[in-house]
């Protein structure tokens, strides 16, 4: 049996560190920031400096170190780079949050347009995951990677390959969690009608555009959502933080959706 300890003992994430894709903005940095306050240190990645000098800056105001790492995910050299410059010092807690949200018809899909977003929402999180494996298999650790609502039940136009690449970060979340979980848990977290910084860019540029297509799928997305709203960054923040801390210690190969009920409908 494991030994029964306090909720605050349960949530802490002190002595530990957590590496973060896609940490300069929306999800990433809400879980940067509740990681923090959980008091874990932090390893913080993005391809936008500026947006992880920010999320530095706040996290460490919770008094933990932070990192931050300039990488193109998408390159699988960088990512080799990003884990030999941290030898020694490897992460007790991946996670994959980085992921791009490109519209395109499938028609039109080519194979380069294809090959740079499975290379980032899919084939980045392969690497990562095993570079994780390697350097935690002995001691154990926890991987959380963020799948779509769109792997599961596909709403918008024009994502596909989107959808095609989600799915997969299902299929190897739960294969990782088979494979390893003597040591090493691994769940997917599944956010939908996040109000995020790229979600509010989409609303925007359709409606000056006047672009009726996307403007009738928020209509009909807004539509279905049981909770009536868009849920923000930091409501998945708190689902990673439960995951990565020992209150879900008897918690391996889940898919958790935090969509407001929207695939239930």
């Amino acid at each position: 049996m494991t030994e029964t300890k306090p909720i605050p003992e349960l949530i802490s994430l002190k002595g530990r560190t957590a590496l973060i894709t896609g940490a300069a903005s929306g999800i990433g940095r809400a879980a940067a920031l509740r990681f923090a306050e959980a008091g874990a240190d932090l390893e913080l990645v993005d391809l936008d400096e500026f947006g992880l000098k920010e999320t530095k800056a706040l996290a460490e105001e919770f008094g933990v170190e932070a990192n931050i790492h300039r990488a193109d995910l998408s390159r699988k050299v960088e990512i080799d780079v990003l884990w030999e410059a941290l030898r020694g010092q490897e992460p007790d807690i991946l996670i994959n949050n980085a992921g791009v949200y490109w519209f395109n018809e499938f028609t039109e899909v080519d194979e380069g347009f294809y090959e740079k977003v499975m290379a980032i929402n899919l084939h980045s999180i392969f690497w990562m995951c095993q570079h994780f494996v390697q350097a935690r298999k002995d001691q154990g650790g926890v991987i959380i990677n963020v799948s779509s609502i769109e792997a599961f039940l596909p709403f918008a136009r024009g994502l596909v390959h989107y959808d095609a690449a989600k799915l997969g970060v299902v299929a190897l979340t739960r294969a990782i969690a088979r494979e390893y979980g003597r040591k090493i848990r691994a769940n997917v977290v599944v956010p939908g009608g996040i109000e995020t910084e790229g979600v509010k860019k989409l609303k925007k540029e359709a409606i000056m555009k006047f672009d009726m297509e996307k403007m009738g799928i928020s209509f009909h997305f807004n539509a279905r959502l049981p909770m009536g709203r868009f849920g923000e960054p930091d409501e998945v923040a708190r689902v990673m933080l439960f995951l990565a801390s020992d209150l879900a210690s008897y918690v391996n190969g889940a898919i958790i959706p935090v969509d407001g009920g929207f695939l239930s409908t």
